[in-house]
């Protein structure tokens, strides 16, 4: 690994390899001074940097994963691409039985929280689908789950209004890389309200745990399991 995004955390190895940009500011020249060979990237916000590094020549291999199932076709073609096919299935495997225990385990409790998920606040958009499935996967109901199939951020604004109809009783946030302010959530027109708020239910995510879709997810997942785990005990 020659060269990693500024947003890039993990492993702890990657914070000291050259930084080349952001998640869509990318730097072209620090790419192509690093001479890879081969550029990985994420997302149909990558499309033009994607498009520059191809017409200067690079190999590129770009994933859009969007759910779970996704993800591990994402992981399964990356490893196959830099000859590690056999570390991947078997990554994939680990992951899959995770899945399982934390589903068999939330499996048996008598109530599934409803859980809303913040991926930014200005407008509010809720959770992308693989999100959503690890929201019912850890024990809870999404409310916006409806969303999970619309792939763009912009589909999935919310009105703050009909978050307040739906009444979460669990708020996850994660800002994109911004600090949530559980303040500011709380103090919205008419939010009070609403369970999660009363309750001081209202959670922030690490990003790097839930909005990067790779094996990352897991920690977010096994985070995510916790909260609505804890929340069994709240009145």
């Amino acid at each position: 690994m020659v060269g990693v995004p500024g947003t890039a955390r993990r492993p702890d190895e990657v914070r000291d390899k050259p930084k080349v940009g952001g998640f869509t500011t990318f730097k072209l020249e620090r790419i192509l001074g690093l001479s890879p060979d081969l550029v990985l990237a994420f997302s149909d916000l990558q499309a033009d940097v994607v498009s520059d590094l191809v017409r200067a020549g690079v190999p590129v291999l770009c994933t859009n994963q969007r759910s779970i199932d996704d993800i591990f076709r994402a992981v399964l073609l990356i490893g196959a691409a830099v000859g590690c096919e056999g570390a991947a299935r078997g990554l994939i495997r680990d992951m899959r039985d995770e899945i399982r225990q934390i589903r068999e385990f939330s499996s048996v409790w008598p109530d599934r929280p409803r859980v809303y998920f913040e991926e930014w606040m200005d407008p509010l958009i809720a959770g992308i689908r693989w999100v959503s499935e690890a929201i019912e996967i850890a024990g809870g109901r999404d409310v916006f789950s409806e969303l999970r199939e619309r792939p763009s951020a912009k589909e999935r604004v919310v009105d703050p209004a009909e978050v307040v109809r739906r009444d979460p009783e669990i708020i996850l946030a994660s800002w994109c890389g911004k600090p949530v302010d559980a303040g500011a959530i709380a103090a919205r027109p008419g939010w009070d309200r609403v369970s999660a708020v009363r309750r001081g239910q209202i959670h922030e995510l690490d990003g790097a745990d839930v909005l990067s879709p790779g094996p990352s997810l897991m920690i977010g997942l096994r985070r995510i399991h916790e909260i609505i785990q804890a929340a069994q005990t709240i009145a």
